[in-house]
């Protein structure tokens, strides 16, 4: 095998059943899952594959959007380090960053902010859709329904080809996130919606849907929108995780972003994507006090409990954005007052880094560990966790849509597969089978 990086860099295969030799070509440090495919015992015989559940080591596309390092503990937005955007950037900023892959200038920045103020907006019928739902529906089962929706209100969207008609639907899609994010949050309370404020920014104007009353202006807290913004941020992407993987599997099949959108939705509302924060607050409070938490380590170390926000599938080193969203969390809980939960968080973090067992198995933070913590002091309810990572995460799955459609090399998703059933069976009747 010689270096990846040099021009003609190849794997030579041997095949042990045959004695023959393949030599693979390696192109940025990968292999073509199709050249695999030439080898083969039989010219007859379907040719080799890769079984990879969950795609732990395949990749499906070329993308420049984010980059990770999960060793050294590194995330960028097409080049940017998170920390330098999370500090000096606003949603809008990074969104705008995402989706054109560069930052806008003074004049694009005004130009982008004004479309999305525009079109925050839904058409009154969306809102008789959201009116619709139980009382105690779900707010991620109403976004994901509304996002859904979207689609038959603006049917040009199936134009995928158009590179304007795009940019229209991105520009829809992010302007409109935070409305039907709020008026889903509204909905669980019964209280009325409450449209958008367009003199507000963008996050700003999201605190105003969710928590306005009876006063004639809603002002919210400058340190809050800002929190808010930072968390927005940071879940804006993450390379190739479950529900970018849902935006672009749906999408390949070049149907319309929203509903490429809502089945990233529906797989952000699973446990093991979108609802691991709210299992940080469980295991917190079933911890209790201090006290208890040497007794709780114990339990971990043998198997009896788990430790929740610890440990990531792709970071093997402190997940750079946990670091950020802890300084977040100072700043909220300067507004409302500290969570009687982070005194338990601080503590077990501090054990954790310290003791051989965690360290040894590369168990950091993750940024779900002190995001439940920001959102409960903000008073959202639990279901309400995974909407707020979804409105943030918008930008990043239209900027993979967008990197999809584009690309020469996709085509539909279709994964091969490894049969284990039975085979050439003889049919028999139902009236003999049964007689």
């Amino acid at each position: 095998m010689t270096d990846a990086g040099t021009p003609g860099a190849s794997l030579t295969v041997r095949d042990n059943r045959t004695g023959q030799e393949y030599d693979v070509p390696i192109v940025d440090g990968t292999i073509r899952a199709a050249d695999l495919g030439k080898i083969k015992t039989d010219d007859d015989l379907p040719g080799l594959a890769v079984y990879d559940p969950g795609f732990t080591n395949t990749a499906s596309c070329r993308s420049s959007v984010t980059y990770i390092d999960g060793d050294k503990g590194i995330l960028e937005y097409r080049g940017y380090p998170i920390e330098q955007l999370a500090e000096g950037s606003t949603f809008l900023e990074v969104a705008y960053l995402l989706i054109h892959g560069a930052l806008p200038t003074k004049e694009e920045y005004a130009a982008w902010e004004h479309e999305i103020t525009y079109h925050t907006f839904v058409h009154e019928n969306v809102k008789s859709l959201m009116q619709g739902f139980r009382y105690d529906a779900h707010p991620m089962g109403m976004l994901m329904s509304s996002v859904g929706a979207l689609s038959t209100f603006y049917p040009a969207a199936r134009d995928i080809d158009d590179p304007a008609n795009r940019h229209m639907q991105i520009v829809r899609m992010i302007a409109k996130m935070p409305t039907l994010g709020a008026w889903s949050f509204r909905h669980a309370q019964g209280k009325p919606y409450v449209y958008p404020d367009n003199d507000l920014s963008y996050t700003a104007n999201f605190l105003s849907m969710l928590f306005k009353m009876s006063e004639s202006k809603f002002e919210p807290d400058e340190r809050l929108v800002k929190a808010l913004d930072v968390l927005f941020i940071l879940h804006a992407d993450h390379e190739q995780n479950c529900s970018a993987n849902a935006v672009r599997s749906v999408g390949s099949s070049q149907v319309d972003p929203y509903s490429a959108v809502s089945a990233g939705i529906g797989a952000l509302f699973g446990p093991l994507h979108g609802g691991a924060n709210e299992a940080v607050l469980r295991m917190l409070r079933r911890i209790g006090s201090k006290e208890n938490i040497p007794a709780f380590i114990d339990g971990v170390k043998n198997g009896n409990e788990r430790l929740m926000g610890f440990g990531h599938r792709v970071y093997k080193n402190y997940d750079p954005r946990a670091r950020i969203i802890k300084k977040a969390a100072d700043d909220v809980f300067e507004v409302t007052g500290v969570n009687p939960l982070l005194e338990i968080a601080l503590e077990l973090e501090k054990i954790a880094l310290e003791d051989e067992y965690f360290v040894k198995r590369k168990l950091y933070p993750n940024v779900d560990f002190y995001s439940g913590l920001i959102y409960e002091a903000l008073e959202f309810p639990p279901e309400m966790f995974t909407v707020l990572f979804a409105i943030g995460r918008t930008p990043g799955w239209l900027a993979q849509w967008n990197e999809l459609v584009q690309d020469k090399e996709q085509k539909i998703a279709r994964p091969k597969q490894i049969y284990t059933g039975e085979r050439t069976l003889d049919f028999v009747p139902a009236s003999q089978r049964w007689a």
